[in-house]
C-alpha cells in the first residue's frame, strides 16, 4: 500500500511539474512576442516623433534647408502650383486651391 501511494504520488508530481513547465512556456512566448511588438512600437514611434519635431516648423525646414540643400530649393508662389488629375484615363491640369475651413 505504501508503494501504491509512493507512485501516486510520484506520478502526480511528474504530472503536474509538465503541465507547470507547459504553462510556463506558454506565457513566456507570449512575453516575448509583446517584448518584440513594444519593440516595432518603440521604432516607430521614435522615427515618427523625430519626423514631427524637425519638420514640423517652418523654421526648422528653413534652417534643414540652408544645412543640406543650399541653394538647391527654391520658394515658389501658391499661385503657380498646378494639380495634375490622371484619373478615368483623362490629363486634366488645373490650379491648386486653396480651401479654408
Amino acid at each position: 500500500m505504501k508503494k501504491l501511494f509512493l507512485a501516486i504520488v510520484i506520478f502526480f508530481l511528474v504530472l503536474s511539474t509538465a503541465i507547470i513547465k507547459n504553462s510556463t512556456k506558454e506565457i513566456e512566448d507570449e512575453i516575448f512576442a509583446l517584448r518584440e511588438n513594444i519593440r516595432v512600437l518603440k521604432s516607430e514611434f521614435e522615427n515618427v516623433s523625430l519626423e514631427y519635431n524637425y519638420l514640423s516648423s517652418a523654421e526648422k525646414l528653413l534652417e534643414l534647408q540652408r544645412l543640406y540643400f543650399e541653394d538647391e530649393l527654391v520658394q515658389k508662389n501658391i499661385k503657380d502650383i498646378k494639380v495634375y488629375d490622371t484619373s478615368k484615363n483623362l490629363i486634366k491640369i488645373r490650379d491648386f486651391k486653396i480651401i479654408n475651413k
